[in-house]
């Protein structure tokens, strides 16, 4: 952005910082900046950050602002992470091995396991992919009934699944409010409840070792009332919200009760 002073000397708003705690510098653009003019502010900022002894540096520019993106590259960040309205670029500065965290490296999905009064879960038939044809317990943003979250009851780990990341994905126990079924997902057609042994007993779920686990864990819990992993309310060292998970909140929470 630039402006005159009252000289007529024309003024040039540079992009603004700020520290973080790690040693490092953080480069927030605001403004649409020419790029000759970023090029030499970029340069001599991060000849005087490494003289200052700083060890990182983010800079996090808009979609809009790709004529910047190369002159970044030409300096030595490399791209970290993005969204869709922008990309985050970081370098190491000092000359030692270079601790920056990767990007996520997994993605992390929801399996809703949603048991009713007469022992039937909530399936859903799918009319695509690898699941045409089987009903399975519902994922992603599947909301066909009013439920209360109860615990986490497993989770899993696919290395390379996706991109090549991988994937968590967590069984998590959901008491229903109501018994009736309202289709909220196009790539969904008639979700239903299903007697969990019936469920369990699919040919698919049997064949596929992972389903078939998770069915069994499943049976267990509907049979046996197997325990999951259910949330114990804390805060964070900020004093945010937050929880911890525990397939026996009730004893950490006397245990805790015994310390203080």
């Amino acid at each position: 952005m630039a402006g005159n002073d009252d000289g007529g000397i024309q003024q040039i708003q540079l992009p603004g910082w700020r520290e973080h705690a790690s040693g490092g510098v953080t480069v927030v653009m605001k403004e649409r900046m020419d790029a000759g003019v970023f090029a030499r502010w970029l340069r001599a900022s991060i000849s005087t950050w490494k003289q200052q002894g700083k060890k990182l540096l983010w800079i996090k520019l808009l979609t809009e602002y790709s004529h910047l993106f190369s002159i970044v590259l030409e300096e030595g960040f490399r791209y970290h992470h993005s969204e869709a309205s922008y990309l985050v670029f970081a370098p190491w500065l000092p000359v030692i091995p270079n601790l920056i965290p990767v990007n996520a490296c997994h993605g992390v999905g929801a399996i809703a396991f949603v048991l009713n009064d007469e022992r039937e879960a909530l399936v859903v038939p799918e009319n695509s992919g690898r699941f045409k044809g089987t009903r399975k317990l519902p994922t992603g943003v599947v909301n066909e009934v009013d439920t209360k979250f109860v615990e986490v009851l497993y989770f899993r780990q696919d290395r390379k699944s996706f991109f090549p990341k991988s994937d968590l994905s967590f069984l998590c126990v959901l008491q229903p409010q109501s018994s009736s079924i309202e289709e909220k997902n196009v790539e969904v057609r008639a979700a239903q409840w299903m007697p969990i042994e019936e469920y369990a007993a699919q040919p698919f779920i049997v064949k596929d070792k992972q389903l078939n686990s998770m069915a069994k864990i499943c049976l267990a819990r509907a049979n046996y009332g197997y325990p999951g992993f259910t949330p114990l309310a804390t805060t964070t060292r900020g004093g945010k919200r937050s929880h911890i998970y525990c397939n026996n909140s009730v004893g950490v929470q006397e245990n805790f009760a015994s310390f203080t």
